[in-house]
């Protein structure tokens, strides 16, 4: 058997844009994106600490370094910038590992920058 559990967490990440003509969906600075195992058009579960609203997407690098965050197409209707959210992703485990199992968990600070692993 499997269970499905948290793989990677990105905490307080701070939109810094939104592109509702845009036809991507969640950018995200791939050095963040690599901190937390998240893949390129990887599903995700975005919850906006602001709105208290939660939708599904997918992930896509934005440059590295940037510490960019920019809510793209409908998903651009879901915040604005500086709302403040939580980006999961989820993946399927043995049972047997789920002991020693560990997501990967960043918490950002107010420029994105990596505060906490």
């Amino acid at each position: 058997m499997q269970v499905n559990l948290l793989k990677s967490k990105i905490l307080r990440a701070k939109v810094t844009d939104c592109s509702l003509q845009y036809e991507r969906s969640l950018a995200i600075d791939s050095e963040l994106m690599q901190a937390v195992g998240l893949l390129s058009y990887e599903k995700i579960l975005v919850g906006n600490i602001n709105t208290g609203s939660r939708f599904e997407t997918y992930a896509i690098p934005a440059a590295p370094g940037s510490r960019t965050i920019v809510l793209n197409g409908a998903a651009a209707r879901l915040g604005q910038t500086g709302d403040l959210l939580v980006i999961l992703a989820f993946t399927y485990v043995p049972i047997e590992a789920t002991q020693q199992w560990r997501p990967k968990v960043v918490v950002l600070g107010t420029d994105n920058q990596i505060l906490k692993r």
